[in-house]
């Protein structure tokens, strides 16, 4: 079943936009009614990286009239193998800059705001109220969840998608949509994830292309929601498997027995388990800097340097004198098993997280001896072997 359109109409479009926009005012149920509409909608995006870029584009290519852009990154080298809104010109610039100069390029007829601050409890309620319409493509369960109850908060739909290797997730959240269809991201999952079990697109990677196919169903998702045509993801998650070219709809309901969303959370990372390494509540694990580590190594002292990296990682560089032991739910007894409960050890990953887990995981079993490589080998690369590739 259609919902209402979102917005109204603006009053006129000029001769400019509509030559521009004529083959969307050809299809009957846009026109130019639904352009008008197109025209008149707000709708802010958060984050402009790989499904904010074809996100967009789409949308200032459609003639959304204002779009607005929240990401407080800068743009990255490895970006642009999927953030297709940004170049090679563009980096080292925030991506909210580069992403507004591509969408001038695009639709000189599209007004774009942006905003350069990481997205907080304090202000996503007030930010989100300013819109039509919210597209949440963020890569974390943090922001998600802060994102779902302040769009409740604000009475906003939004527009969700995730990505990770080349499996892909859309759908449309309404609290209070119309004929008591109101979902939120809480009937999904209604708890978090083990950390663990989510990595992000950084750790586990992701296929650049698959951000199109999915930014492009949000984008979809958008226009039908701003004009009114069509049905909705609203109540309907799509799955999409790139390696088997096969989408799969799965039935969405409202939760029974859920609680009202009436506040934001205090703390959402906290709420994600995103806090302190498990079992070690005050996070003052052992640790050693790069600089260090190479201070070591040229006193012909060095540790055993563990890398708990995957193998795909490994491949892409390493630290001298490593040795690959990827991290799972037994390699801290594998570890202890090895080399003993008083060995010197350092343990390394791409920037900390994973090592200070295993560190943590390896004094519960009473060893002592063992720290963590702070910021990882991304710190080594940094800090001690530039020549080296980053990733």
């Amino acid at each position: 079943m259609p919902l209402p359109p979102l917005v109204a109409p603006a009053t006129e479009l000029s001769r400019e936009e509509i030559n521009r926009y004529s083959r969307h005012l050809l299809i009957p149920d846009v026109g130019m009614l639904g352009q008008r509409r197109l025209k008149n909608a707000r709708v802010l995006v958060i984050g402009a990286g790989g499904l904010g870029s074809p996100t967009l584009l789409y949308l200032a290519a459609a003639g959304v009239g204002t779009i607005g852009i929240i990401d407080f990154d800068r743009v990255d080298d490895s970006n642009l193998q999927r953030q297709v809104i940004h170049g090679v010109d563009t980096v080292g610039k925030l991506k909210v800059e580069s992403a507004s100069q591509a969408i001038a390029r695009l639709n000189p007829h599209v007004r774009v705001e942006t905003f350069t601050d990481r997205l907080e409890r304090d202000m996503a309620v007030d930010l989100f109220s300013r819109f039509d319409l919210i597209l949440d493509g963020t890569d974390n369960f943090a922001t998600r969840y802060l994102v779902n109850d302040a769009c409740v908060l604000a009475d906003k739909p939004y527009v969700w998608g995730s990505i990770f290797r080349f499996e892909g997730q859309v759908s449309v959240f309404w609290e209070n949509a119309p004929d008591g269809r109101g979902l939120n991201y809480r009937d999904l999952y209604p708890e978090p994830p083990p950390p663990e079990m989510s990595p992000s697109c950084a750790e586990g990677g992701v296929l650049g292309i698959l951000c199109a196919s999915i930014g492009s169903i949000m984008a979809t998702e958008a226009v039908k929601l701003i004009t009114g045509i069509g049905e909705p993801l609203l109540g309907r998650l799509v799955a999409y498997d790139a390696l088997e070219m096969r989408y799969r709809e799965l039935p969405l309901r409202r939760l029974p027995g859920r609680e009202p969303i009436t506040a934001l959370a205090e703390d959402y990372q906290a709420f994600c388990n995103l806090g302190a390494p498990a079992g070690n509540a005050d996070a003052s694990l052992p640790s050693i800097t790069a600089a260090e580590l190479k201070t070591l190594m040229d006193q012909q002292k060095m540790p055993i340097l563990i890398d708990v990296r995957e193998p795909t990682e490994w491949d892409i560089v390493r630290i001298p004198g490593a040795t690959l032991i990827p991290k799972s739910p037994t390699v801290a007894q594998t570890l202890l098993r090895e080399y003993g409960h008083d060995a010197d050890l350092v343990i390394s990953c791409k920037s900390g997280k994973r090592s200070a887990d295993v560190v943590s995981e390896l004094q519960q079993l009473g060893m002592r001896n063992v720290r963590t490589l702070e910021e990882g080998v991304l710190a080594w690369v940094r800090d001690i072997d530039p020549s080296l590739p980053s990733y």
